[in-house]
This record gives structure tokens, C-alpha cells and sequence, in this order.
């Protein structure tokens, strides 16, 4: 998917994990489904190896190998726990995280089994997000002002009038938000719900920090139908210059996404084609 990425394969994994935690030496490693940023390699049937694809974001192990455990106790949702810590060996130079498996599936905006349920499932975690309060705080990987996002999305709003200019205009009309607690990434392929289509867990955690609030509504555009999208905002009482963001942002990302990834990740590119059509309505 990206310039330099690594060769990641599961003999690869069966080396690192051999190597460095012997206990797991004789458990299957099987490749799972895995993001953008990292493979994943499920290890036995309680354990997922996560690795980062390029040194660009090698940085994501840090950050949650450092703020993970202090966040869990604070969170409703269950998310994976870091049960170890690799590091670089076998010839791959990066560090990599050991996590606990948790069963579920990513949910798709067009099968949700009870979109009103998650929607409170997903306002009852960023209700959550925002009223923690932990020192030291970084910043959320996409939390500052929308005026001062980079280069790439002012192109790919400026290559675009019509509804897509509309709505980049009225996101940046508001004014500047006071920096909440965020996750900063709540795409479908960072949740996991179960057979009743209820929120099971939420994954990577590498973009967190103090942001822009609205960073947290992107979900509503990228997953959540309208009616489910309205449950949503009146759940977390969202003002109008807010949610007007929130839609910026999710338009914005799925703007990037979907030329970059239109090949290497065709489901990623979906949900992007799908999130501009919403943001637009």
C-alpha cells in the first residue's frame, strides 16, 4: 500500500515471537485482516501480533505502548490490551506490540444489524474520550484547527466546488474549538461489533490526544445512516459549527483516501467513496 513498506509475512512473526517471548513460540500465526498503518497476525487464539508497515508510522507503537494502558480504566468499550513489546529482530527494524484478541467483526455502513445501538454505543465512548484528563497530553494526530490542515487536503478540497466546497466552507466558518481528549481515527476498520451489531471494541489507539472534538464525528459520516446519524449527534449535543467540522473532516480524509488507496485497499476506498456521498447529502 505505501512507499517502502516492509515485507511482513507470517514466518516473519513465527521468527520475532520465537525469538523474543518462547512461551508463544509453538502458537499458529495466522494474518489477519489488518489497517492501513499496521499488518496484524492473529497468535493462537487469544493473542493478535501488531506491526507497523513503514517507518512513517512506527511512531503509532510508542504512542500506545505509552498511553494505552493509562487510557483502558477510563474508556467504557473494551480495546485491546498490550500484553508485550516487541522489539526490531530478524530483519525487521521496527517495534511491534503483542495485544489480546478480541472476537468481532468491522462493521459496514451498509449491514449494520442495529445502527440506532451503535450509534449511543459510539456516542457513550467519545462522551467518555472527552472528559479525561491525563497529564502530559500529546497532540491528536489530526487535532488542529481545520485552516491549518496540511498541504494534501486543501489540494483535494480545492480540486472539487460544488457541495464539497460548501461543505469545507462551512467548517472552517466556526470558530477555533477549545482541545478535548480524542481518538482522532474512528473509521469502521478501527471498531468491532458483534452478531447483534452493537459496539464490541474500538482499535488503535496510535492517533490520540488533545484536539478538535469534532475529530470524533468523522464515524458519523463514514459509518452511520441519517437517522442514526441524528441519534448520534443528540446524544453528544453537538452545536451546529461543531458538527459542521466533524462532516469537514470526514470529507476531507475520505478526499485522500480514495485515489490513494483506490487499488491497494479496495474496501478502504469504498468507505471513502461511501463517506463523500454522505458528508455531501
Amino acid at each position: 500500500m505505501h512507499d517502502g513498506e516492509f515485507a511482513i509475512d507470517a514466518g516473519l512473526v513465527a521468527d520475532l515471537v520465537a525469538e523474543q517471548f518462547p512461551a508463544w513460540g509453538a502458537l499458529p500465526v495466522v494474518e489477519v485482516s489488518g489497517g492501513t498503518s499496521n499488518a496484524m497476525f492473529r497468535l493462537g487464539d487469544d493473542l493478535v501480533v501488531r506491526l507497523p508497515r513503514t517507518r512513517r508510522t512506527s511512531g503509532d507503537v510508542v504512542a500506545e505502548q505509552r498511553w494505552l494502558p493509562q487510557l483502558i480504566p477510563l474508556l467504557p468499550t473494551p480495546t485491546p490490551r498490550i500484553v508485550a513489546a516487541g522489539e526490531p529482530a530478524a530483519g525487521y527494524p521496527l517495534r511491534w506490540t503483542v495485544q489480546t484478541w478480541i472476537e468481532g467483526t468491522a462493521p459496514h455502513p451498509d449491514r449494520l444489524a442495529d445502527p440506532i445501538g451503535l450509534a449511543h454505543d459510539l456516542a457513550n465512548f467519545v462522551r467518555a474520550f472527552r472528559r479525561i484528563d491525563l497529564p502530559d497530553a500529546p497532540t491528536a494526530h489530526r487535532g488542529g484547527p481545520l485552516a491549518d490542515q496540511d498541504n494534501g487536503d486543501r489540494r483535494a478540497i480545492a480540486q472539487h466546488g460544488g457541495e464539497i466546497a460548501d461543505v469545507w466552507g462551512a467548517g472552517l466558518a466556526g470558530p477555533d474549538p477549545d482541545p478535548t481528549w480524542v481518538h482522532g481515527d474512528l473509521m469502521p476498520g478501527n471498531l468491532l461489533v458483534g452478531p447483534d451489531g452493537r459496539l464490541r471494541a474500538v482499535l488503535d489507539f496510535a492517533a490520540v490526544g488533545l484536539g478538535d472534538p469534532a475529530c470524533d464525528l468523522i464515524v458519523a459520516w463514514n459509518l452511520l445512516p441519517a437517522p442514526a446519524r441524528d441519534v448520534f449527534r443528540d446524544a453528544l449535543d453537538v452545536d451546529d459549527a461543531t458538527w459542521a467540522r466533524g462532516r469537514a473532516r470526514a470529507l476531507a480524509i475520505a478526499l485522500i483516501a480514495l485515489p490513494y488507496y483506490r487499488h491497494t485497499h479496495p474496501s478502504f476506498a469504498a468507505n471513502a467513496e461511501h463517506t463523500i456521498r454522505a458528508s455531501t447529502e
